[in-house]
């Protein structure tokens, strides 16, 4: 048995390292060889894998096309309490106040239940924030930032590694007073990635 993460993957080096730094982590904590793919634009592309027994976990945050066609179907990471409390984190070290308003930046989709995940995970993140968080999207349904951030807004790029979405969200956040770090390899975002695969191995156990 082996763990297998699925990014999007990113023409950004350091983006692409990410993922692998989740998956080594979280492999460990597993006892488990670990394999980071992804779904396009980086090797090794997961539709490409050799087939072997694994137990697969996506970095992808939402539903989306990739979750339900590359995927079938399988449960993305977010939305979840753990990337919320990453979010704050990352809102803290990036210097933002407790309680001030945010924006939240995703990537976005045209999938309708992508947007409701985004939904979802504004308002964990507002939750966990204690303070009003905005949505806002670069692509598909949504608004873009650049009608929702307001100045003196911190900005939570709710996006897993640098790249084109984390490069426009420092762009298009006019305005704002803080933006963030991605939420990167964070260590709450390694625990959620075990807590996923260790769910999937108790079902295959429980099946077998």
């Amino acid at each position: 048995m082996r763990l297998v993460t699925v990014a999007h993957g990113t023409r950004h080096a350091t983006g692409n390292e990410v993922a692998r730094a989740l998956t080594a982590a979280a492999g460990s904590r597993l006892g488990l060889p670990a394999v980071a793919s992804y779904v396009e634009l980086c090797s090794p592309l997961y539709a490409s894998l050799p087939a072997e027994p694994s137990v697969v976990v996506p970095l992808l945050l939402s539903t989306g096309y990739h979750v339900r066609e590359d995927l079938g179907g399988a449960r993305p990471l977010g939305p979840d309490p753990l990337l919320a409390s990453a979010q704050v984190d990352r809102l803290l070290a990036g210097g933002a106040r407790p309680g001030q308003p945010v924006t939240m930046v995703a990537a976005g989709s045209n999938d309708p239940l992508a947007l409701r995940d985004l939904h979802r995970a504004r308002d964990l993140l507002a939750g966990a924030w204690g303070g009003p968080v905005s949505l806002a999207t670069l692509a598909g349904l949504g608004l873009r930032p650049a009608a929702v951030v307001r100045p003196g807004d911190a900005v939570s790029p709710y996006l897993l590694a640098e790249g084109y979405f984390a490069d426009r969200t420092r762009r298009e956040s006019v305005g704002a007073s803080v933006v963030a770090d991605v939420l990167g390899p964070h260590p709450l975002v390694v625990d959620l990635v075990v807590q996923r695969a260790t769910a999937l191995l108790g079902a295959l156990t429980h099946a077998g």
